[in-house]
Formats: C-alpha cells, sequence, structure tokens
C-alpha cells in the first residue's frame, strides 16, 4: 500500500506569475524553486502569466463596478484562477502541487493532485491589514474567503511564512491547527554569488564624520515605517548619536527631503549582488517598523548577512527576528525615544556590538533557502515519492 504522497511522480510549484522569473512577487518563487530544485524536493514550476488575462480582468471589473458598485477583485475569483490554470496544460498524471498562493488552484481542483500551501498570509489578511478589499463588493469577499477555506480543509498541509498567517488560517478559516506550520523561509540571495563576495569590513563606532547607519530596503516607503525612521533619527540626536537612514528600493524623487535620509534607488541583487552586500554590510542595523507586513524578506536578508535588525511585533514580522541574537522586537509603535535608548545602550561598549555581530554571522545556514528545504521535505513527507 502506497502513502498518500508515493503516488505522486512530481512536485511543481505555482504562484500568482511566473515560478521561474526572479521579477515575480519579491523573488520568494524563484529562490523557492531554486532551493527546492537543488534538494530535490521540487521538479519545476509552473509559468503563468497574468498579464494575458488583462482584457478580461477589464471586461469583469466593469461589470463588478456596474453591479455592485465595487470595481476590484478579479484577480480573486474564481474565473481567474481557472484561466490563469489553464495556462499551465496539466497532463492527466498524478501531480504534487505546492502553491505559494492561496487561491491557485481554485478549489475544487482534480482528484489526482496533492496540493500543499507556502503562503505568507491569507488572504482575509491581505483584504483587512493591506486594505485590499476596499475595492471588493462584500459578496464577493464572502465567496473568495469560501473558496480558500475549502482549498484549505482539502489540502494536505498550510505551511505559513509567519505565526500571523497560521494564526489567521486556524482562527479565521477553522483549520485543523495540526495540518498547519510555521515555516519562514530564507533571505532571498544567491548562495553562490555570494562566496565569492569579499569579506566587508564591520561599520566604525558611529560619529560625525561616521554617522550611525540605518537600513531601510523596500519599496514602500510609508507603509514600511519610513517616517517612523526619520523621528528615531531625530531621537538618537537627542543623544548625541549622529544617524542617517541608508534606504534602498523608494524612488528618490518619492522620498521626502531630510538631511538624515540617503536614498540609494533600487539595486537589482541578481545583476548587482556584490554592490547590495557590501552595502547591508556597512549598516549598523536593519530596520523595518511596518503598519503591515506579513514575512519580510529584508530581515532574513540582513541576517544572513550577519546584520542584527531592529523592527517592531506587528503582523508577521517577529517571526523573522526569531531570538535576541537576530535584534530586537520592540512592541508594536514603540516611542521613538526608547528605541533610541535601547541603541545607546546595545552600541556600548563597541567592542560587544561587534562580538554580536561575529556571533549573529556564524548563524548565517539559518537563514538560507537551503535550510528551509530540509524542514519543508519533512512537513511534505517527500521520502514516499518515488
Amino acid at each position: 500500500m502506497t502513502t498518500p504522497s508515493s503516488a505522486f511522480r512530481r512536485r511543481l510549484l505555482l504562484c500568482n506569475g511566473d515560478a521561474n522569473d526572479p521579477s515575480t512577487w519579491s523573488n520568494i518563487p524563484f529562490f523557492t524553486l531554486q532551493a527546492g530544485m537543488e534538494a530535490g524536493l521540487l521538479h519545476g514550476g509552473l509559468s503563468l502569466c497574468p498579464e494575458r488575462l488583462r482584457s478580461r480582468r477589464r471586461i469583469w471589473n466593469l461589470a463588478q463596478l456596474l453591479r455592485t458598485g465595487k470595481p476590484g477583485g478579479y484577480q480573486y475569483s474564481g474565473a481567474y484562477a481557472r484561466r490563469l490554470m489553464d495556462q499551465a496544460a496539466l497532463s492527466d498524471e498524478p501531480l504534487a502541487l505546492l502553491s505559494q498562493y492561496p487561491l491557485l488552484p481554485s478549489h475544487p481542483w482534480p482528484c489526482h493532485w496533492r496540493v500543499d500551501f507556502y503562503i505568507d498570509a491569507t488572504t482575509r489578511q491581505v483584504f483587512g491589514a493591506y486594505g485590499m478589499g476596499k475595492r471588493i463588493a462584500p459578496g464577493l469577499m464572502r465567496r473568495v474567503l469560501e473558496r480558500e477555506r475549502l482549498a484549505y480543509e482539502a489540502a494536505g498541509a498550510v505551511i505559513c511564512m509567519c505565526q500571523w498567517a497560521a494564526e489567521s488560517v486556524i482562527n479565521d478559516y477553522g483549520i485543523d491547527a495540526a495540518k498547519v506550520h510555521v515555516l519562514p523561509g530564507g533571505g532571498n540571495l544567491d548562495e553562490a554569488v555570494l562566496a565569492r563576495c569579499p569579506v566587508a569590513v564591520p561599520p566604525p563606532p558611529p560619529s560625525l564624520e561616521h554617522p550611525l547607519r540605518l537600513g531601510f530596503l523596500g519599496k514602500e516607503w510609508e507603509r514600511k515605517g519610513g517616517p517612523f525612521l526619520l523621528e528615531l533619527v531625530d531621537a538618537l540626536a537627542t543623544l548625541g548619536i549622529p544617524a542617517v537612514i541608508r534606504a534602498i528600493g523608494p524612488s528618490p524623487e518619492q522620498l521626502p527631503d531630510h538631511p538624515a535620509l540617503e536614498p540609494l534607488g533600487f539595486i537589482d541583487k541578481q545583476t548587482m549582488t556584490s554592490r547590495f552586500v557590501a552595502e547591508l554590510q556597512s549598516w549598523h542595523f536593519g530596520v523595518l517598523f511596518s503598519s503591515a507586513e506579513a514575512a519580510p524578506r529584508s530581515n532574513l536578508e540582513c541576517l544572513r548577512l550577519g546584520i542584527p535588525v531592529l523592527a517592531h511585533a506587528v503582523g508577521g514580522i517577529p517571526s523573522t527576528v526569531p531570538d535576541s541574537g537576530c535584534g530586537r522586537v520592540f512592541p508594536a509603535q514603540p516611542p521613538p525615544l526608547a528605541v533610541a535608548h535601547w541603541i545607546a545602550d546595545r552600541l556600548t561598549p563597541y567592542a560587544g556590538y561587534l562580538a554580536w555581530r561575529d556571533a549573529l554571522r556564524s548563524r548565517a545556514p539559518e537563514f538560507t533557502w537551503a535550510r528551509a528545504m530540509e524542514s519543508l521535505q519533512a512537513l511534505l513527507d517527500p521520502a514516499g515519492m518515488p
């Protein structure tokens, strides 16, 4: 008698887009796929193209506007999911699918598929915390969430990149906790390229000539806590600690004018890896004080490179900072001066701060996708697959 997984010949990764493309969803499917194939856990990724459904989306959304007064939601609909999956033209052979999008494939799916989910947030959280539900009719929203609930019930496992998402799967969707797991994943960095990068010199103690470097990484300045960082810099100044914010991601013209803000624009991790790594390693801390966040890669990328992170307990952020050796997770919306005092204490003596970085750097493998695949294999039971 075969185990449930042993009937499946191939396990494929799918997401809301092309899983083989580094530009899809913050590189997460690409790095999941590369590490999964290296580990023998995944056999390929589906190349889906939402752009090919653009005209249908316009028509569908217009119909929604006329019918309900709410113009959005096509990307969450069953029609969207079915047409997107049709692009893959999957054969009739038994398949195992690992999905990084809660609404793909649309439930119900063929009985000869095994489907597992590996998600950073539930759709309920996307609608609520991220505000994406404002343009969607209540009736459609209820249908979408029910379809998602049925998908989780039918799935083999629901693996979440943060505890925040796992709690939503269990509490909001009523899914048995025994099939829900938390696995944050790794930093989206090419390990082969990293191995060729020069060893970085740690940053010097903060001074007027070499201010404290706080590193911001992400496109959305407002949502990811940029305004708070400007308040933090001012609070540090009252303690006699000069500081700057090194911002990777946002367009410089979209950022506020502040003497401590140093915009760096977009740095492509794939084509400018050495520059990206050198910049992060020049930071004293990576910082993330988002208003809404699921499972940020920026924290894991900093930790992979030995840079401690400062953040607060919003959404899934705490799952990416596993212990005090990785940095500090403050209570949500902390006073800037309280964070400034903590930084001042942690930098004194500076030799202790440098020893902290050394210890963190020795833990680098913990924050890789290769290590995550070891845990994922145990959860998906690939040992039974021929």
